[in-house]
């Protein structure tokens, strides 16, 4: 069935070409042809069997018994925090399921004052779900209902707390304390002196890890982690994963700049801004694990032209041609309403 649609509505004059238009003068891009070079992503075989090794390696080790269920909550935290948890979703869900079990059982008659410990645990089970009160944090302070002075020796924990802290929710005054309490404590640490730990909490005070994205807070620690003495050598060795993901993202972006090449932007629209790079960034912020490919492809492609309507509308058409153009999408989408993102 064809349909027969009027290109401009009778009651809209179509703007001259001599028109005076709007210019925003977007610098061009600044990558220029730099990630056409990347052809391939495939993993070398001795790599691909040293990755597995290590996977295995690691799982038996967070699936081992340890004297204290805090060493298991400190290793996953190591885990994310170096990007590599998607390899052990289940072994992590499953070891945060048996430490809320724990938590629920002992309750608040739970012994441990450990600062670090209770932190971490607070921090990991509600950035995972859990509904643990912040009722756990009252036995750090003392009679005056003072968060006791003692905990501003322990850096670790201290900062462990604030990371904890970005997890509140409305109404938890003890929390809003907390950050007060500790970021005032921890910002000398991150200017007086040098050390792993204080890289840590520098960086921490600038993008808490609540606020963070995985892939970029992975690449600051790990520096931070392999200059740490406590450093586990097998954890640091997979971060090899690192790079052979690297090389799937640089595939991925050859081959989203190869068909943004092929549309010509530059010449056939040449006031739009050419950021094709940054969106693949962006994309690549929402998820990067290998699995999720064809989603990085597929929203880049549509965040792109996206891009190029923003600037149709905001620095380039006239109010007339602008009429049209919205004329134009509505029409679309009155005869194809499949192609709604709310269309089910």
């Amino acid at each position: 069935m064809s349909l027969k649609l009027s290109a401009v509505p009778t009651s809209i004059k179509v703007a001259k070409q001599d028109t005076n238009r709007r210019s925003a003068n977007f610098h061009p891009s600044i990558w220029g042809d730099h990630f056409l070079s990347y052809a391939s992503n495939s993993m070398e075989a001795a790599d691909e069997k040293k990755l597995q090794d290590l996977r295995e390696e690691i799982k038996r080790i967070l699936k081992a018994n340890v004297n204290k269920p805090a060493e298991k909550l400190d290793l996953v935290d190591r885990i994310q925090r170096l990007g590599v948890s998607y390899h052990f979703q289940t072994d992590i869900d499953q070891i945060l399921e048996e430490a809320y079990e724990a938590h629920q059982d002992s309750g608040l008659k739970d012994e441990n004052d450990d600062l670090y410990s209770i932190s971490l645990e607070f921090r990991l089970l509600r950035q995972h779900g859990y509904n643990i009160s912040c009722d756990v944090f009252n036995k750090l302070k003392d009679s005056n209902g003072n968060f006791k002075k003692s905990l501003v020796k322990d850096i670790r924990g201290m900062l462990s707390l604030y990371e904890a802290t970005h997890l509140r929710v409305h109404g938890e005054g003890i929390l809003d304390e907390a950050l007060a309490f500790t970021t005032t404590h921890l910002e000398p640490v991150a200017t007086q002196f040098s050390s792993p730990l204080a890289a840590q909490v520098n960086n921490a005070l600038n993008r808490p890890l609540r606020k963070s994205l995985p892939r970029l807070g992975a690449r600051y620690y790990m520096p931070i982690y392999q200059d740490d003495h406590l450093h586990d050598e097998i954890l640091l060795k997979f971060e090899l994963d690192f790079n052979m993901s690297q090389k799937v993202h640089q595939k991925e972006l050859s081959d989203i700049t190869r068909w943004w090449k092929t549309l010509d932007v530059e010449n056939n629209l040449p006031f739009v801004r050419d950021r094709v790079v940054e969106l693949y960034f962006w994309i690549v912020g929402v998820y990067f694990e290998p699995d999720y490919g064809l989603a990085r492809r597929f929203l880049t492609k549509v965040i792109a032209m996206c891009s190029i309507i923003d600037d149709i509308y905001d620095a380039h058409g006239t109010i007339e041609e602008l009429e049209l153009f919205t004329t134009a999408i509505e029409r679309f989408v009155h005869v194809f309403p499949q192609f709604l993102p709310c269309h089910q």
